[in-house]
């Protein structure tokens, strides 16, 4: 499964149209969340018929289902996508991808990243272990550089 990226849970249905209840907190939803997208359940493809934001919840029903019995099966799953489907730009990188990155320094010491948490819906904060262990929010001006090639972050840290 190294190629797919868990984006969600399907947690209920919705309604008796066979409609889905997933929730997701994953980055890129606008991406994932299309209609004719595949999703990927127990390494089994779906096509999204349709999809809406409700609350907390993407709702999405799939080709082939079209009434609440015939999803049942479904609950309590997690759901998938490509990650090659996601077209990242070079300045966004997965989480799942960045806690194995390197960190650097700019005085040269050598770090990793032990946790990616978030503090807000908005605000991701990195927990690096350095020589102790330090907490840089994502969007901080201290990174200064993240290198998807070299697989390294460079942060300011004195």
């Amino acid at each position: 499964m190294n190629d797919y990226i868990k984006i969600g849970k399907i947690v209920n249905t919705h309604g008796i149209k066979g409609e889905i209840r997933i929730l997701s907190n994953f980055p890129y939803k606008e991406r994932v969340f299309k209609v004719k997208n595949k999703l990927y359940i127990d390494n089994k493809e779906y096509e999204i018929k349709t999809y809406r934001h409700h609350k907390n919840f993407e709702m999405v029903t799939l080709n082939d289902y079209s009434n609440i019995n015939e999803v049942l099966f479904l609950l309590k799953k997690d759901v998938y996508f490509k990650k090659n489907e996601l077209n990242l730009s070079s300045n966004e990188v997965l989480d799942e991808d960045l806690i194995t990155y390197k960190v650097l320094t700019n005085n040269k010491k050598e770090g990793i990243i032990k946790e990616i948490f978030l503090a807000s819906p908005k605000n991701k904060i990195l927990r690096i272990l350095l020589d102790k262990e330090i907490l840089i929010p994502f969007n901080s001006p201290q990174i200064i550089k993240i290198d998807k090639e070299k697989k390294e972050i460079i942060i300011e840290y004195e």
